[in-house]
C-alpha cells in the first residue's frame, strides 16, 4: 500500500506536514512517500500564463504523484480562514489537466492550527469542496493547539486523546 501525504502550505516548518507525516506512518504496511509543496511552485495561475505556457510540467508531477498513492493523507493549512495560496495554485494549475485532481483516492482530510479551533475554518472548505474534485474523502481530523498536542522533538500528538482518536479514524482504512 502507497501513501502519499502532504501539508498544504509551502512553510519549511510546516505544522500541517508535521502532522500529515505523523499519521501516514501510522498505517500498517505502507510505503509512505511526502511531498513537499515547495516542489511544486509555479506561476500564479492565470488563463493568460497558461495560454502561453500550456500545462505546466510541475502539476502534471503533482498529479502523477497523486495517480501512485492507494491513500492519501492531506493536512490542510489555514491563511485567513481558507487555503493556503501556494495549495490554491497548485491545485488550480493541476484542475485544468484533471478535474479530478484527488483522483478518487481514499482520503485523511486534517488540519492543524496553532490556535484552538485547529483550522476547522479551512477544513470545513475543503471537505465541502474536495469531493468536487475526485477527493473520496474517508474522515476527517483536526488537531487543536498544535504546540501544545504535538511533541515536535519526537514527531508524534502528544495528547493520548487525541492521539487514540487519530488512530481508530485510521482503522477505517
Amino acid at each position: 500500500m502507497k501513501i502519499i501525504a502532504f501539508g498544504a502550505s509551502p512553510s519549511k516548518n510546516s505544522i500541517n506536514k508535521k502532522l500529515a507525516t505523523y499519521a501516514a506512518n501510522l498505517f500498517e504496511n505502507a510505503v509512505v512517500e511526502v511531498l513537499d509543496l515547495n516542489d511544486f511552485q509555479m506561476p500564479i495561475f492565470t488563463v493568460d500564463i497558461e495560454k502561453e505556457i500550456g500545462q505546466h510540467e510541475l502539476a502534471k508531477s503533482f498529479l502523477a504523484k497523486i495517480a501512485t498513492a492507494d491513500i492519501l493523507v492531506v493536512s490542510m493549512a489555514e491563511n485567513n480562514g481558507n487555503y493556503s495560496a501556494a495549495f490554491k495554485n497548485v491545485f488550480d494549475w493541476c484542475t485544468r489537466i484533471n478535474a479530478k485532481v484527488f483522483q478518487e483516492k481514499p482520503m485523511l482530510l486534517m488540519a492543524t492550527s496553532p490556535g484552538a479551533k485547529g483550522g476547522a475554518s479551512v477544513l470545513g472548505i475543503a471537505n465541502k469542496a474536495f469531493p468536487f474534485y475526485g477527493g473520496n474523502i474517508k474522515a476527517t481530523f483536526s488537531l487543536p493547539s498544535f504546540e501544545t498536542n504535538f511533541d515536535a522533538i519526537n514527531n508524534k500528538i502528544s495528547n493520548a486523546e487525541l492521539d487514540n482518536q487519530l488512530k481508530e479514524i485510521i482503522k477505517i482504512f
